[in-house]
C-alpha cells in the first residue's frame, strides 16, 4: 500500500473486530505490532457463550504486548491488548472498560457493534475501528459509528480473508473505510496512534 502521509490526529483507541477464521488473523496481527505503539487495542472475537477462550495467550506468544481477558471498570492503558471473554459485551466509557451480559447483537455476545459504537461514541476521532475476517455482517454498523463520529476505518482486504463477509459487508456499507493486507496492519496502526494520516491507494468497496 502506498501511502501520502500528513499530520493529524493521534488515533490510540484500536478497536478490532473478527468471527471465523479469526483466530489465525487475530495471531498474525499481533505479531506485526510494534512494542512502543502508543495506543490501545480492544478485540471481540465471537466465541460460544460456553466455550473458554484463550485467545490472550495465543496473542501473548504472537506478538509482544500483553494480552488479557479486563475485570470490569479495569482501567486501560496504552501498550495492551484486551480482549472480551465470551458471554460478555466489551464496552468503553471514561479511560474504563465495562464487561455487560446485556441482549445479544446480531446474533453474537460479545458484539463487534457494541464495542465500535461505544468506543466511537466515548473517543470520537481517536478511535480506529478494523473489521477482520468472519461471516454475516457483525462489525458493519459499528464500523459506520466509528467513522460518523470522526474515527478511521480499516478492513482486512477481502481477496485474503477467509470468510470474506465481514470485509465485504464492511466496505458495502461504509464507503469511507481503507483496505489493506494483515501483515501491513501493524505498521499502518502505529501510523495512525502517531497522528500520521494517510491515503490509501487500494480502497475498495461493492457496487
Amino acid at each position: 500500500m502506498r501511502r501520502n502521509l500528513s499530520r493529524g490526529i493521534e488515533r490510540d483507541i484500536i478497536v478490532v473486530g473478527a468471527s471465523a477464521g479469526g483466530v489465525e488473523v487475530l495471531q498474525t496481527l499481533a505479531s506485526t505490532l510494534p512494542a512502543d505503539i502508543p495506543a490501545t487495542l480492544f478485540m471481540v472475537m465471537h466465541f460460544p457463550s460456553w466455550a473458554r477462550s484463550e485467545l490472550p495467550h495465543l496473542l501473548l506468544r504472537s506478538g509482544p504486548l500483553p494480552a488479557v481477558h479486563p475485570q470490569s471498570g479495569e482501567r486501560f492503558e496504552h501498550g495492551k491488548i484486551y480482549v472480551a471473554p465470551p458471554d460478555r459485551h466489551m464496552l468503553l466509557e471514561e479511560g474504563k472498560v465495562v464487561l455487560w451480559r446485556g441482549p445479544k447483537e446480531n446474533r453474537y455476545r460479545p458484539s463487534v457493534n457494541a464495542l465500535f459504537r461505544s468506543a466511537a461514541v466515548s473517543y470520537g476521532p481517536r478511535v480506529t475501528g478494523v473489521i477482520l475476517t468472519g461471516a454475516l455482517d457483525d462489525g458493519s454498523a459499528g464500523l459506520w459509528w466509528v467513522r460518523r463520529h470522526g474515527g478511521f476505518g480499516l478492513v482486512q482486504d477481502p481477496a485474503e480473508a477467509l470468510f470474506p463477509d465481514m470485509p465485504l459487508n464492511a466496505l458495502q456499507y461504509v464507503d469511507s473505510a481503507y483496505t489493506a493486507r494483515v501483515e501491513e496492519m501493524g505498521g499502518l496502526l502505529y501510523s495512525l496512534a502517531k497522528g500520521e494520516e494517510f491515503e490509501a491507494c487500494n480502497q475498495q468497496k461493492r457496487a
